[in-house]
């Protein structure tokens, strides 16, 4: 029989302490935007500002705390695979919303 190798570079491995970290972490952006909008203490705009702003910081709490992605040369790949994805829902994201643009100035000549 053949030895079946596997190589386990990029796998993360976290420890209770930072599961812990994380979900610490993960509750409290997600009952700050909603103390925001269900005490309305702020103006509108200041609100949205606030739900985006805890929302990329959850986005990051995740890749690193859950996914263990960081900036190590092991996950350098990983990284890259991510932005590239993210660059390509950006383009079809964008792409979308100006091709719906220009079909509405279209519409309503």
């Amino acid at each position: 029989m053949n030895q079946v190798h596997i190589d386990d570079v990029g796998v993360g491995r976290g420890s209770l302490k930072s599961y812990a970290i994380g979900f610490i972490l993960s509750i409290v952006l997600t009952i700050i935007p909603f103390a925001l909008v269900m005490t309305g203490a702020l103006p509108r705009p200041y609100i949205m500002s606030g739900i985006f702003a805890a929302a990329v910081l959850q986005i990051v709490v995740h890749l690193h705390y859950f996914l263990h992605l960081d900036t190590s040369s092991s996950m350098r790949w990983n990284v890259m695979a991510l932005v590239f994805a993210l660059l390509i829902i950006i383009l079809f994201v964008g792409g979308s919303l100006w091709i719906m643009a220009h079909l509405k100035d279209r519409m309503t000549l």
